[in-house]
């Protein structure tokens, strides 16, 4: 029964059109595609004219199908969704619900609003079933399809075009952490890395070597530990379990375009008489992945790393320092604690077991 008037006189004007409300599913999980197709192609009043991975394939499928709601993920590669809302907002408007992670986020959800999203639904979570998501979700679309847009627009076809690659968004919960090490680093980073499961999210490590060791040392840690370990590669995707060196004589930076990360080696003069640089690579990360970001000095000569470490911290990440009886050298986590730059300080064999439960 509704309890708002205008909400029957939508519904029963759908009924009177004697058509089914047209969905269209955008997010880059396949299973999530699949499992919010099934379940809202059971209800008899609505109809799910397809699914895409990403706001490109998403524009073709909106200039064909002519949906009547759109269901929105944020994390999604290459364009995110709050920048695909904002284009589709203005050649194309619609009705559009945020179905995300990031929807517990108020700032997040609060943008999403502004651009011209009718709600913001949050992904299963806690005692948040999808069940529950699934309900919420389907009622939703009932009571916006159709609904006048701001400015009493009803959804009509404009051009639609995504033109170049978004702009990196606002927010993401992919997880990164970044290791750095010196002297005696090999050693705990073989310690940390053997102790953590295959599940972990991208690892990101810089350990002084010259470029004809690293990549051996990256199939030796591959062969004992239950993540994927290699030697970096230029523009590569950081995965899901799978841990990075960054190249003897080579910068290791990390970017993002979209939800996704990657790394690009770079050339350029020594930093604290090093290249790779953990500098380098902790303020690359402090930009790129914020308070999504793990940083962990290891044992180490000499004070690279430590300002990089501080600016991830001012940045939001976790930071974590090795303490003085676990290092081989206590240079590098030395200087980072002198500096207020470590949330924590910890024995070796302490920070495999933070870091899986943080994560």
């Amino acid at each position: 029964m509704c309890t708002r008037s205008n909400k029957c006189e939508r519904v029963i004007g759908i009924a009177d059109m004697g058509r089914k409300i047209k969905v269209l599913i955008v997010d880059d999980s396949a299973m999530v595609r699949s499992v919010l197709g099934q379940e809202l192609g059971k209800d008899p009043e609505l109809q799910v004219v397809g699914t895409a991975s990403n706001p490109y394939i998403a524009r073709d499928m909106i200039i064909e199908h002519q949906p009547d709601v759109l269901v929105l993920d944020i994390e999604m590669p290459r364009m995110d969704g709050l920048t695909f809302l904002a284009k589709l907002m203005r050649y194309y408007p619609l009705p559009v619900i945020i179905l995300s992670s990031l929807a517990r986020d108020s700032e997040v959800a609060q943008r999403a609003l502004e651009i011209g999203a009718v709600e913001v639904l949050a992904k299963p979570g806690g005692a948040y079933s999808v069940q529950n998501m699934v309900e919420h979700l389907i009622r939703s679309v009932k009571e916006v399809a159709f609904r006048p847009l701001a400015g009493g627009d009803m959804p009509g076809q404009t051009r639609l075009a995504t033109g170049g690659a978004g702009a990196a968004m606002i927010r993401t919960t992919q997880k990164v952490i970044a290791i750095g090490a010196s002297t005696g680093g090999t050693e705990a980073i073989r310690e940390l890395l053997t102790a953590l499961p295959a599940g972990m999210p991208p690892i990101i490590i810089v350990q002084h070597m010259p470029e004809q060791f690293t990549r051996l040392f990256a199939e030796r840690l591959d062969s004992l530990c239950d993540l994927h370990v290699a030697e970096a590669k230029q523009n590569e995707k950081l995965t899901m379990g799978k841990a990075l060196i960054a190249p003897g004589n080579r910068h290791m930076v990390l970017t993002r375009s979209g939800a996704e990360y990657f790394v690009q080696l770079k050339d350029g003069p020594a930093v604290y008489h090093q290249r790779p640089s953990v500098e380098v690579l902790f303020k690359s990360v402090a930009e790129a992945a914020g308070a999504n970001a793990i940083g962990i000095l290891l044992t180490g000569m000499g004070k690279d790393g430590a300002r990089g470490l501080l600016e991830m911290k001012k940045a939001g990440a976790l930071t974590i320092a090795q303490d003085e009886k676990s290092s081989v050298v206590f240079g590098m986590p030395k200087e980072a604690i002198a500096l207020g730059a470590a949330d924590k300080v910890l024995p070796l064999a302490e920070i495999a077991p933070t870091l899986r439960r943080l994560v």
